[in-house]
């Protein structure tokens, strides 16, 4: 009879976790959308009147900075304290009330 040949398998294929999954919670989504519309408020100030106007000049301008800059990156910056868990999944009591 032929001789079976047993196959090893060489190479195993770790699951790759994405970092995002643990990272992006409530608080970062909020941010993230609210720079989005602050964004937002500042295009529709930039294009309220002439293009020489206060608006589109100086208002526009200090809103765009503040979404582009603080609040978008804050979104993506920003995490929080991690609360101590143990093996059964509980917090553990920081002794804090």
């Amino acid at each position: 009879m032929a001789k079976q040949v047993i196959k090893k398998n060489i190479r195993k294929q770790k699951k790759i976790v994405s970092p995002f999954n643990i990272y992006w919670k409530k608080k970062n989504f909020i941010l993230l959308f609210m720079g989005l519309l602050v964004i937002i408020i500042g295009f529709v100030f930039m294009s309220m009147g002439t293009w020489d106007s206060f608006s589109a000049l100086v208002i526009s301008p200090i809103i765009l900075v503040t979404g582009y800059l603080i609040i978008l990156p804050a979104s993506i910056l920003w995490h929080g304290k991690e609360e101590p868990v143990d093996k059964d999944g509980q917090e553990v009591a920081t002794g804090k009330s």
